[in-house]
């Protein structure tokens, strides 16, 4: 039977174990400000007030570009909008079924509605908050004209084999790298094997353009310039001939999603240290990882390589082996000092407001059983050794209280 006991846990009145903070991100560093500075004095060196759709962006982009191995790639006001964009780019049929991951932010689903669009669910693979090609496939029908494939977690979906066997059906793939921005797959950056990709930049994202941001990026350079069009009122900029202030040459209607020159002269000084800033968080995870094996029982990290661009790391949790359910588990270790994110409500299947724009009613068991048995840790590459001490003392000491004993 199980045994009554004692508690210290800071959630039921104790002292936590860790009182200072967890490490804040500050992404807005030395060298954004930098560069901020140097688009204020280039534009009032011309008598202008900084705008949108120039030298700042265009540096941008061309980085960004180089990043990826070629192509075209347009900076836009947030990672909806480059999502929104994206789709629309492709000009798919009116009401057309596109397969989308069951793990995602509500961007990634509206973008697909509000496209006229309409979301069928794939479950993810075993295990895993990423689809694969076995599920994705068993999900396409006669209505299927694209895949949406959101790289989860900043770790890479099976994006190769996905790819390949879209293009050999002739369904177009949609890159959501919001959460992966720098992570490879098969020795390639995500977002370089689909038709088109998204990017987030908000400040969070591993690679930021300031509060928001977003990139629209393809390979294609023809699609490419269609996403460019997109975002800015259907203008063909690319064109020799155009002019901004004549509307009888622009090619359909189309939003404003710019993205302004102060944002880009940002995202030039991040995209410049994403590799260190990955390398950094992928040390961290490393060391994480290794004192978890050692220290814990009942806890371990989720799957991770040395190709993942971190966002968060979910833990998985053995609920066997507990008196409480997984969230009072985990709220117990963030009320210890740890920031996480107790039970990631982003399964699609489970909002109620999405069920009348899906396909069908179908369930993603493998993705709910994934998010049930794990949960999320915040992370950021100021993390580091006594972090990952301080991560590892919480679970061991709620594993202490909570650690099923039979007598």
């Amino acid at each position: 039977m199980t045994q009554a006991r004692a508690s210290n846990l800071a959630i039921h009145g104790g002292e936590p174990l860790r009182a200072a903070p967890m490490p804040p991100r500050l992404a807005l560093g030395p060298d954004e400000r930098a560069m901020i500075e140097d688009a204020l004095a280039h534009y009032a060196g011309r008598g202008e007030d900084p705008g949108y759709q120039g030298h700042f962006e265009e540096r941008y982009t061309a980085a960004f570009v180089a990043t990826m191995g070629g192509g075209v790639a347009d900076a836009v006001s947030t990672g909806t909008a480059a999502l929104y964009v994206a789709l629309a780019a492709l000009e798919l049929p009116v009401g057309s079924e596109v397969l989308v991951s069951p793990i995602t932010d509500p961007g990634t689903i509206n973008a697909i509605i509000l496209n006229r669009l309409t979301p069928r669910l794939v479950d993810s693979a075993p295990d895993s908050y990423n689809v694969d090609a076995e599920r994705v496939f068993a999900r396409a029908g006669e209505g299927t004209r694209a895949i949406v494939v959101v790289h989860a977690a900043g770790q890479a979906a099976e994006i190769a084999e996905i790819a390949a066997e879209a293009h050999r059906r002739g369904l177009r793939v949609i890159e959501d790298c919001s959460q992966a921005h720098g992570a490879r797959h098969k020795g390639r950056p995500v977002g370089s094997f689909g038709d088109i990709a998204a990017f987030s930049t908000m400040y969070r994202k591993a690679h930021i353009t300031g509060g928001a941001g977003g990139v629209v990026y393809s390979p294609d350079v023809e699609l490419g310039r269609r996403a460019l069009a997109h975002a800015d009122r259907g203008k063909p900029r690319w064109r020799e001939d155009f002019d901004d202030r004549d509307p009888t040459g622009f090619l359909f209607p189309a939003l404003n999603f710019h993205l302004d020159e102060l944002s880009c002269a940002i995202g030039i000084a991040s995209l410049g240290r994403l590799e260190d800033t990955i390398r950094r968080r992928r040390e961290f995870i490393a060391e994480l990882a290794r004192r978890i094996a050692a220290e814990s029982g009942t806890c371990e990290p989720y799957a991770h390589s040395a190709d993942d661009s971190p966002f968060f790391l979910p833990i998985v949790v053995d609920r066997g082996r507990h008196d409480c359910g997984k969230i009072a588990f985990a709220e117990a270790v963030r009320a210890e000092g740890i920031g996480l994110n107790p039970h990631y409500r982003y399964v699609v299947a489970e909002w109620p407001w999405v069920r009348p724009h899906l396909a069908d009613g179908f369930d993603c068991p493998n993705a709910r059983d994934i998010r049930d048995r794990s949960f999320n840790l915040y992370l950021n590459e100021n993390y580091g050794a006594r972090e990952a001490e301080d991560i590892v003392r919480a679970m061991a000491k709620v594993e202490a209280h909570y650690t099923r004993r039979t007598g």
